[in-house]
């Protein structure tokens, strides 16, 4: 092989390489596929409180497909936007999906968001979503084993502040994380998305 060959058959295998990373990601923040991933990687065990106050943990959905989402109720837009979009794909799903799948609201904004106040923000959505609320510190390690960007609320500005967090949505099965949404992922593809999952559980 020539010098010149070399470097042409490099250029095409960077390239090449770089179509499948684009696609990778692609798929990734789009939502459009399921993308199994190690659990070691991202997510694991976790215990936290629901809203009525009760421990829960990643046993209690064993089997099962449910979705993880980081917001809080004074958000001011895209919390509404992506559970209001999960909550449209479910009504059009059906029984059986909607009766596997759960999704889990976990409140970035611990200071405020009461058992009671995020069973009341939920229920504006979709009454089978699930909140867990925990100590800012257990809500921040939990985000970064998702890889969920989180900036604790440090309460300088009073009762009246907003809350820095990512905005993407996990789905876990059988202690893998199967796919990750972006806020934009369109309802069309939610719905399909989560209707696989639930024929995998």
């Amino acid at each position: 092989m020539t010098p010149a060959t070399s470097r042409i058959v490099l250029v095409i295998s960077a390239f090449l390489a770089g179509i499948v990373l684009f696609v990778i990601v692609f798929f990734m923040v789009t939502g459009r596929g399921l993308q199994t991933t190690s659990a070691s990687a991202i997510g694991g065990p976790f215990n936290l409180i629901d809203q009525h106050g009760k421990p829960i943990s990643d046993q209690d959905f064993k089997g099962r497909p449910f979705l993880v989402f980081f917001g809080y109720t004074h958000c001011p837009d895209i919390c509404n936007v992506v559970l209001a979009n999960f909550a449209s794909a479910l009504r059009g799903a059906t029984p059986a999906v909607r009766k596997d799948v759960r999704m889990l609201f976990v409140t970035t904004d611990p200071a405020r968001d009461t058992p009671d106040v995020v069973r009341a923000y939920l229920d504006r959505f979709d009454p089978t979503y699930e909140g867990l609320v925990a100590p800012a510190g257990t809500v921040e390690k939990a985000a970064k084993a998702l890889y969920i960007s989180y900036e604790r609320p440090d309460g300088s500005q009073g009762g009246n502040y907003m809350v820095s967090h990512g905005t993407y949505t996990t789905a876990f099965l059988h202690g893998s994380a199967r796919v990750v949404w972006s806020a934009d992922t369109p309802v069309a593809d939610l719905r399909a998305d989560l209707t696989r999952l639930a024929r995998l559980a």
